[in-house]
């Protein structure tokens, strides 16, 4: 689907500032739409939404189409009468630029639950109903995660394949007993789905009033301890006494590693997913269209063919590649949902099979600078080479900023980056790069946060070989100032994206 001429800025609502340790859907999160729209800019990124478990990444959650309950605005439960400011008297002194998930998770859960409790005794008959209507139109995913949820909590949060087999393996008499015993805590958890969902529909209303379209991310695979597993053990390649995974996701190596990616999620039977008539994934697609307006497609090559790594390997070097049926789950959810406002991360070992996926669904693909300079004219992500139907970036969460990129680029890389710009300019290669992106023929650009602030390498979002110290960075408040939106309105205008 080809998109108007626009650009945006891709930032995740952890980033943004906040008393309470970590972004969320409060005060801040508004301040931040309103500087894209003092900027002029058309579009707001955000990485996957979900829950997070074990090294806190947005891309390994506890379930495929819920909410994380830490983006949660204790304030804006203050203002629903659900928590008062004394109950904020405590809060401990957490790091400025960087999420503290262990210290946030401490104090934010026994405000949340303080809430849900004031919320079942005393709010009113019209709340309970707003309730119950969200809980019934959510139900195909919000009953097994609530469900799931509650039990990974009464079994001090081991993963469901290590629960009593019963219950791993789904017995409809041990379900029944645990829902009746867990009742109370079924509730909490879908009282922060409930939340979360009105809180985000609360920004992205803000947003789409500002004509301003929200990119949601949907990651191909989700992880091993999940509610979408658990409850749907048949979907997915595991191993059937253990239940862990028998193939492993990953990509082989490549830019950001030499033993590549072993990411650890099951791959998915696609056989059974086929005959289902891809029936969960249509079911995620409209869990995400609820409440992003344009979806980024994460390993979109992974559609076309997908790299499985046996059990027991520990990188993903020794893997191969497997077929996927991506055509037909793609016409399928063009025909429940007709042509999808998709873009598409065709990074990695991309094959003229997956160009053909890509383009056969007009999906837009992704450039990167940071990818374009030392390789010659022939280099794919250097401008003069981009499509119209393409979005390009600086670059992406994955990636170094640009300022930290720049400081360890190799000479040769440098001298052709100079070439091509003809000299750093005053205000900082930073500013180089976005200049780049925004003149160039790419129907989208999207602009990472910390290179609009110039930040160096310690405000990285991710390194994809590191395993844990990511998703932390975060900016501080009152850092985007009239210099920022007044250089970045100045190009959005010279450059027709407006």
């Amino acid at each position: 689907m080809p998109f108007p001429r626009s650009s945006g800025v891709l930032l995740h609502p952890t980033s943004l500032p906040s008393r309470f340790g970590i972004g969320d859907l409060g005060s801040e999160a508004y301040r931040f739409v309103e500087f894209l729209a003092e900027s002029r800019q058309k579009l707001w990124q955000v990485l996957p939404l979900g829950p997070t478990g074990y090294g806190n990444s947005p891309y390994m959650c506890f379930s495929a189409m819920a909410g994380n309950p830490l983006l949660i605005s204790p304030e804006r439960l203050r203002d629903e009468g659900l928590l008062s400011e004394e109950d904020f008297g405590d809060l401990p002194e957490f790091p400025a630029h960087k999420v503290d998930f262990e210290k946030v998770i401490e104090v934010k859960t026994p405000l949340l639950k303080k809430a849900c409790e004031n919320f079942k005794k005393e709010t009113s008959p019209k709340s309970q109903q707003r309730f119950k209507s969200f809980c019934t139109s959510k139900a195909y995913w919000l009953d097994d995660y609530a469900f799931f949820m509650a039990l990974r909590d009464a079994h001090e949060g081991e993963s469901w394949h290590k629960w009593e087999p019963e219950l791993a393996e789904r017995d409809p008499a041990t379900l029944a007993k645990f829902e009746q015993e867990l009742a109370d805590e079924i509730i909490y958890h879908k009282f922060l789905q409930f939340e979360f969902f009105r809180q985000w529909s609360d920004i992205k209303r803000f947003a789409n009033d500002r004509n301003i379209q929200i990119i949601g991310d949907i990651p191909i695979y989700v992880a091993h301890d999940s509610a979408d597993v658990w409850a749907h053990p048949e979907y997915f390649c595991l191993d059937e006494e253990s239940k862990e995974p028998a193939l492993m996701a990953g990509v082989p190596p490549d830019y950001f590693s030499e033993t590549g990616q072993l990411w650890g999620n099951p791959v998915y039977d696609w056989e059974i997913l086929q005959k289902d008539h891809f029936k969960w994934w249509v079911e995620r697609f409209q869990s995400l269209l609820d409440y992003v307006d344009i979806v980024r497609i994460d390993h979109f090559r992974g559609f076309e063919a997908y790299w499985a790594v046996e059990r027991g390997e520990e990188t993903a070097i020794n893997g191969e590649w497997i077929k996927a049926p991506g055509e037909g789950l793609f016409q399928v959810i063009r025909d429940k949902f007709g042509k999808l406002p998709v873009l598409a991360e065709d990074l990695g070992v991309i094959t003229p099979e997956v160009e053909k996926l890509r383009d056969d669904f007009e999906f837009p693909g992704m450039k990167i600078l940071h990818f374009a300079f030392g390789s010659g004219a022939g280099n794919p992500y250097l401008p003069f080479n981009y499509e119209r139907n393409s979005v390009v970036y600086t670059g992406t969460h994955d990636n170094n900023t640009t300022v930290g990129w720049y400081e360890f680029l190799p000479e040769h890389e440098k001298q052709g980056l100079l070439a091509y710009i003809g000299c750093v300019s005053s205000e900082g290669v930073h500013w180089d790069l976005i200049r780049l992106a925004l003149s160039s023929v790419a129907n989208q650009a999207i602009i990472p946060l910390q290179d609009i602030l110039g930040l160096g390498g310690a405000a990285r979002m991710n390194v994809p070989s590191e395993g844990v110290g990511n998703w932390e960075w975060r900016y501080l408040p009152g850092a985007l100032t009239y210099r920022e939106i007044e250089l970045f309105r100045k190009l959005t205008e010279t450059f027709g994206r407006a």
